[in-house]
């Protein structure tokens, strides 16, 4: 995944902060099962049930806790759009905090991904998955 998708056309903070949390939430997911994987291959439905105990708001929004002293200002600035985004609706088992700033880290890994900045998504989400 060394590879971003630039867009020539639009700086990154153009976009709104749902489109960025949209691929910041793929971008993210793909990384930590890329770093589940590593850890050893195993049946896909262990795999799935260790991806999910990072890929969630409440494991997002502990993740966002501990990074959160290592943002820029620009990149707090990023966080702080998306987690003030007006999203609809929280899902049924979430809770609502938790959700926005699970929204708010997703908008600065979608972000940073569209800058082309890998090196600090790795750097900021080594934090989670543990080894």
């Amino acid at each position: 995944m060394g590879e971003s998708i630039k867009n020539a056309c639009a700086d990154p903070a153009q976009y709104s902060p749902l489109a960025l949390a949209y691929l910041g939430d793929a971008v993210y997911e793909l990384i930590v099962r890329k770093r589940v994987l590593e850890k050893g291959n195993r049946q896909v439905d262990k795999l799935h049930r260790e991806s999910t105990k990072y890929v969630n708001a409440g494991a997002q929004a502990d993740l966002m806790m501990k990074i959160e002293g290592l943002l820029t200002d620009e990149e707090i600035a990023i966080y702080k759009r998306g987690r003030n985004a007006n999203a609809h609706a929280a899902p049924k088992n979430q809770d609502v905090v938790a959700y926005r700033k699970s929204t708010g880290f997703e908008a600065l890994i979608g972000w940073l991904y569209l800058k082309g900045d890998m090196d600090r998504i790795h750097e900021l989400v080594r934090y989670s998955v543990e080894d």
